[in-house]
């Protein structure tokens, strides 16, 4: 009896251990795919043309950027955008989603999902349909602007609306509506609770939490199309703080005080803006 106990006990040590190094492979696995796209989205966004790099208020093509080029049709300009956007998105949105995405893996896997690795997939083409929706909006709204002519002409004009996005973001920092979507960024599943196992419910988790970050991110996407869409290192800087307020634990305070050396930075901007 003795003997047949410990080989039982033996038995599911060693069972342990093997889901305990499947989970490791499997951890290394996602993020080792979450840093590919990253970086690839990084690449790529760095491999196109300086005629593609558009952005709304300064440098770059200005406002013909968000017009078709001569042989070119609007379809073919808002997919290029869109490809820019979704490049852009992916190299910077991943560093914090991925912690994200891994822990609903894990709770879809410990619901008893099948694949929990297709419900994260799932959940992150959710996400980014979110994001690619936005991406639209903002090609509409730049090529209304430059269609109708109401483009800011002259560095001048151009610098002081560039600071007065700054600070607007950094205000918006500090509001209500702010911390809930921040929240809802920060809100995913713990192993341990219910995870409806179905790809339905894995889309429509990635689109809450898509809409949450793509509302709490406002300030800073603004702040990153003032700067340049593809300029490296404002890039840099928008995925650093999303990251930090995302992953840090009192992401509240984090996204406070970005608010407030955006506040000031706008308020610089706007100092030397009318001041040249």
């Amino acid at each position: 009896m003795n003997t047949a106990g410990a080989d039982r006990f033996s038995s599911k040590v060693a069972l342990r251990g093997s889901g305990v190094l499947e989970e490791r492979a499997a951890r290394r696995l996602f993020y080792g795919v979450s840093v590919l796209l990253a970086t690839g989205g990084a690449a790529a966004g760095g491999a196109m043309s300086p005629a593609a790099a558009m952005n709304i208020f300064c440098g770059g093509a200005g406002p013909m950027a968000w017009l078709p080029m001569p042989g070119r049709t609007w379809a073919g300009t808002t997919a290029a955008f869109l490809g820019m956007w979704m490049a852009m998105m992916m190299a910077m949105m991943l560093p914090s989603l991925a912690p994200a995405l891994w822990r609903y893996r894990l709770a879809a896997g410990a619901s008893g999902a099948g694949a929990p690795g297709r419900l994260a997939v799932a959940a992150e083409l959710g996400y980014f349909s979110v994001w690619t929706v936005a991406g639209a909006a903002v090609f509409a709204s730049g090529a209304a602007l430059a269609s109708g002519g109401m483009w800011l002409a002259g560095t001048s004009a151009a610098s002081i609306a560039t600071g007065a996005v700054v600070l607007a973001a950094g205000l918006f920092q500090l509001t209500p509506v702010k911390a809930r979507h921040l929240a809802g960024c920060r809100d995913t599943p713990a192993c341990g609770h219910g995870v409806p196992p179905d790809a339905r419910d894995a889309w429509r988790f990635g689109l809450r939490l898509g809409l949450h970050c793509c509302v709490s991110c406002a300030g800073l996407t603004a702040c990153l199309l003032a700067a340049g869409m593809m300029d490296p290192a404002a890039m840099a800087i928008v995925t650093a703080a999303i990251a930090a307020e995302r992953l840090a634990p009192h992401g509240e305070r984090v996204a406070r005080a970005i608010g407030i050396l955006a506040m000031l930075l706008g308020l610089a901007l706007l100092a030397h803006a009318q001041g040249s």
